[in-house]
This record gives structure tokens, sequence and C-alpha cells, in this order.
């Protein structure tokens, strides 16, 4: 049974709680101490918090300081604060403060079990996304769920286990070597070398020596014989980065070597069989610059047995938000901050942003806001970005006033709740309704996906 943790000193409420909630494994605490104690010992995903707790239970000092240690030991734990009629700030402050969400008393069993029923379908949808990013090592570095990116991912894994040579084609920043590497990990061949290359950054008249390798006393400065990038990939695989921008006098060479699987270093004259995977990405439109005489069709043809499209950031929906989370646990290591998450402006700024550095600028900015923010959550201020319209423009491809009108509300309504990270409370909150009118809402759009 999923556990669950009470934290109230109210016997009566221990009491009606334990017989009310029936479907969980109850744990109960009295004060800040033994909370903490019980939530070290059974650790639960759901915790029910009395911000007044003992001893000082006229205000909420203590509720506030538990609720402060709690989310520092288990960041992820879903904390429901329970508070008087009249305490309405306090329980605002514990949202701001990493609270999944507040319930004030006097206590309705039912009400109750239905926000400690989201709060655990929450911690289960989020035990799923981080289940299926461990369950296979290399797909699992593709985050994100809108359409386009779980479509390139699902061709990426098809032909992991496969030695077709893939065409990575997307803009620069959108992940193609991440999806290279994914590849790599997935296939046979995921113990041994990922060797990478950038044809764009290696100046013309040393990118055949980088790939092929040299004899000694080749050219000027050669004093000793080096394997190029290709031999170095021996039984792994080579990401050709950019290779839209590899010479086309070495593409001659590249061709010969991708049908023969042969190559010869610079100034040999032995040929040299390799083993290798090779996957190729680029920015460019390789069939124009075919036809340009740019780019060898054949070429082209060669490296393009399979093609997949990685889509940019800005066509990507809500995946913008869940690739900010993850590079905010990144940082979040890496500097040694404990950063909570995003404020409301920090995500219409980040969903509402159109990303012309894709992935890679959203790395910087996060990398950047990480370092510069001095509160709990991140603001846009702290990103440098506008911040967005609250609620997006929907198209519309009618004038009836009864189909414009629930477009618009569906709309609104997915907007917040993907800002408020999935929290009904917080939805209607932002919405500007109560919870009963956005239920009422979600029934009669047929919202299910929301309401699971």
């Amino acid at each position: 049974m999923a556990k669950l943790l009470v934290v109230d000193d109210d016997k009566g409420i221990q009491k009606q709680l334990k017989w009310g909630l029936s479907d969980y494994e109850i744990i109960f605490a009295d004060d800040r101490q033994s909370a903490i104690t019980q939530l070290r010992r059974f650790e639960p995903e759901v915790v029910t918090l009395d911000l007044g707790l003992p001893p000082d239970a006229a205000n909420a000092s203590e509720g506030i300081a538990a609720l402060t240690e709690i989310l520092s030991l288990a960041p992820k734990t879903k904390v429901i604060v329970l508070t008087g009629n009249t305490d309405k700030e306090n329980a605002l402050k514990s949202v701001e403060l990493g609270a999944y969400d507040f319930y004030q008393k006097p206590v309705d069993v039912d009400t109750l079990n239905t926000i400690i029923a989201r709060a655990f379908n929450l911690v289960e949808l989020e035990q799923e996304n981080r289940r299926l990013s461990k369950t296979d090592a290399a797909m699992g570095t593709i985050i994100g769920n809108s359409d386009s990116i779980l479509a390139a991912a699902k061709r990426a894994e098809k032909i992991a286990k496969t030695e077709i040579t893939t065409l990575l084609l997307g803009e620069s920043g959108t992940g193609k070597e991440v999806f290279a590497r994914a590849i790599h990990n997935s296939s046979d061949r995921a113990n041994k070398a990922f060797v990478a290359i950038n044809c764009a950054s290696i100046p013309e008249n040393l990118l055949e020596s980088e790939l092929f390798g040299y004899e000694k006393g080749a050219f000027t400065g050669a004093n000793k014989t080096t394997k190029g990038k290709i031999e170095t990939a021996q039984s792994g695989t080579l990401f050709l980065d950019e290779i839209g921008d590899m010479p086309i006098a070495l593409q001659a060479k590249m061709l010969r070597f991708l049908q023969e699987r042969v190559i010869e270093r610079v100034g040999g004259r032995e040929e040299i069989p390799v083993d290798i995977r090779v996957i190729c990405a680029t920015h460019r439109n390789l069939q124009d610059m075919s036809a340009q005489e740019t780019f060898r069709e054949d070429l082209f043809y060669r490296i393009s047995e399979l093609i997949i499209n990685i889509p940019p950031l800005r066509d990507r929906g809500n995946d913008v938000l869940l690739l900010a989370k993850s590079f905010l646990d990144s940082y979040n290591d890496q500097f040694n901050k404990s950063i909570r998450g995003f404020s409301d402006d920090a995500k219409a700024a980040l969903a509402g942003h159109k990303w012309p550095g894709n992935i890679r600028e959203l790395q910087n900015k996060l990398k950047t806001a990480v370092v510069m923010a001095d509160t709990p959550f991140i603001t846009a201020d702290d990103l440098g970005l506008f911040v967005a319209s609250d609620t997006p423009t929907p198209e519309f491809t009618s004038l009836n006033l009864r189909e414009v009108r629930e477009k618009a509300e569906t709309a609104a309504i997915r907007h917040a709740y993907n800002l408020s990270e999935k929290n009904i409370s917080r939805t209607a909150e932002l919405l500007g309704v109560t919870r009963p009118t956005l239920y009422s809402l979600l029934d009669k759009y047929e919202m299910t996906d929301i309401k699971s």
C-alpha cells in the first residue's frame, strides 16, 4: 500500500483519517521531530502536515519549519498543508516554499482524500517518467513528451540494434549528438567507443588527417604515425556532425570508406579494414546541396539509409518545461544549489520564448539562472526572458461563438495546468475559479487526461 505520513497532534483528526483513508498505509507523527524520524524511516510519497504543531501550536512556525526540513530531505515528497480557516496567508506561503497543495480545516475526509489521491497520482507519473528514462540508458537521455520528439525517439530506438547508416536532420542546438549517443548506447556496440567529430569546426586542410590519420613523414610536422577518428572508433560508432560542411574533395574518400569499409592513412598505401557504425548529422538541406553540386548525391544516399528529423524546441510544446526542470536538477548538483523550481512568470516566459538557439540556448539560460538566483524559485528575470502572455491565443477555424469559447477555455485550462505543474488547486487559482468550477469545466469539455 502507498505510504501516507500524517503530521498532526490532534488525536481526533488522527483517528478520523485512520478510518477515512483506509486505502493507504498511514504513519502518524505528533511534532516536527517525530515527523522527520518517520520520514527517514518509511520514506512516504505523500505527507499531510498541520501547520499548528507543538510547541507553537497557536502559530505556524513549527509547521513551516517542518515543511522546509521535509522538502530538504525528500524534495520529491508531495506535502499537503492543513491550516485553519483564517490562515490563508501561511497556506500560500507554504505553497511558495514547495508544498504540493493546502487544505483548510475543518477536515472533510472525502475532499481531502481526493487531494491525496491526486498527489499520489502525480507521484506515480513522476516515478514512471523516471523509470522510463532509466529503462534504456540511451533513450532515457531524450527528454520530452511531445508527439514530434516521441516519434523521433521511436525511430531511433527501432534502428539502434541494426547497422543502418543514419542521418540526423535538425537545426543547430536541437540535440543531434544526444540522439547519436542514444542510438550508440542502445546498440550492440554500446560498450565500445563513441567518437564524434564536427566537420565544420576543423580547417579543410586538416580534416582529412583528423578522419583518416597519417603516416610518419606524410607532411611537415608528422613526426609519428597517428590514427584518425575512424580508426579510433574501431568496433564502435563514428558520429560525423555537420557532414554538410565536409569539403567536396574529401567526400569521394569518405564515400569509398563507407562502401568498402577500408581506409588509407594520409601518406600511406596500406588498406586498413575498419568495423564501425556511422551516424551523420547536419542542419543543411543535403538534397538542395546535391542539386547545386556542393554535396555528392551518391554520398547523400549512402549516409541516409534512414533519416530522423529532430524538431526544433519551439515546435515541442511543453517539452521546454520538462527540459528546464532536468537542467535545473543538473545545475543544482553542479553548483551545490537547492533551487526548488520556477515561478509562474518564469514558466510563462519559458513557454512563450521562441528559442532560436534551441536546447543549447535553454541550457545556457538555465545555467546562468541557477548561478544568479537568490530565491527558492527561478524567475523570468533570472532567465533574462520577457514574460509571455498568460494565455496562448488559440487558432479559430470557426466563428461560432460556442466553438470559439470552448477552444479558448480548453486552451487556457491546459496552459494553466502545465504552468502549475499539474497541480489542480494552483490551476484553479491561476484561472481565477474555484476547484468545483474547474472540475465542472473538465467534465464539460471531457478533458479526462487532466482529471486522471
